[in-house]
């Protein structure tokens, strides 16, 4: 079975075909979106948000893993609650409630949060919770408007758990016969940073093929 980096299973959401560019082909290139995502996970992960207090304790770039489902990654945030009722860590030596934060540079502006961001964080939840043995909440903080919205995993976590293991399942499928998937019918990539790596591009130098070859043949 394949080791899946959580963050990987987002791109496999997004487009089938830009993850297997990613992912197999080790393809990459960077637009505003990338570098916006980048920078803001850059401010997370320095460490300047990590305290201690009585009550509270936050760790930021957090690496956690799930043997299970043979999947692995790196979390932008976490907070341990002190709570008589909490699992106990060793490691702090007390009794918590763990909330997992991601942060996310925009909120889609008809909904609470975007289905592909929920499952990432899905997904650090299943690695968590398997480390510290709990039930942890879980959130995305959205840079634009500055606040958090809660994910239901309570209310639908069957869902989520059947929804990820076939995400799983398909991109081992993938990488076990070391194949790019095609792209899809009605795949937007105008804002993929990889556009002109994938079918745009081959569609350009077939069409640049066409052009030299006319020329040629006036010569």
């Amino acid at each position: 079975m394949c080791t899946v980096n959580i963050r990987s299973i987002q791109h496999f959401m997004y487009c089938p075909r830009r993850w297997g560019l990613l992912e197999i082909n080790d393809d990459w290139e960077e637009n505003i979106y990338v570098i916006k995502a980048n920078l803001m996970h850059k401010r997370v992960h320095s460490g300047e948000h990590d305290y201690s207090s009585k009550n509270k304790k936050v760790i930021s770039s957090l690496s956690v893993y799930n043997d299970e489902l043979d999947i692995y990654g790196v979390i932008d945030c976490v907070e341990f609650k002190r709570d008589k009722n909490g699992r106990y860590i060793k490691d702090l030596n007390d009794k918590f409630n763990i909330t997992i934060v991601e942060y996310k540079p925009t909120k889609p502006k008809d909904k609470e949060f975007w289905p592909s961001d929920a499952i990432q964080v899905f997904a650090q939840k299943l690695c968590v919770d398997y480390v510290f043995k709990c039930d942890s909440e879980a959130c995305i903080y959205y840079g634009d408007v500055r606040r958090r919205s809660q994910l239901p995993f309570k209310e639908c976590f069957e869902d989520y758990l059947n929804e990820i293991k076939g995400y799983l399942k398909n991109m081992r499928s993938y990488m076990a016969k070391n194949t790019i998937p095609q792209i899809r019918k009605g795949q937007r990539c105008s804002g993929c940073s990889l556009e002109y790596l994938c079918l745009p591009r081959t569609k350009n130098i077939a069409i640049k093929q066409q052009i030299l070859s006319t020329l040629g043949d006036k010569v």
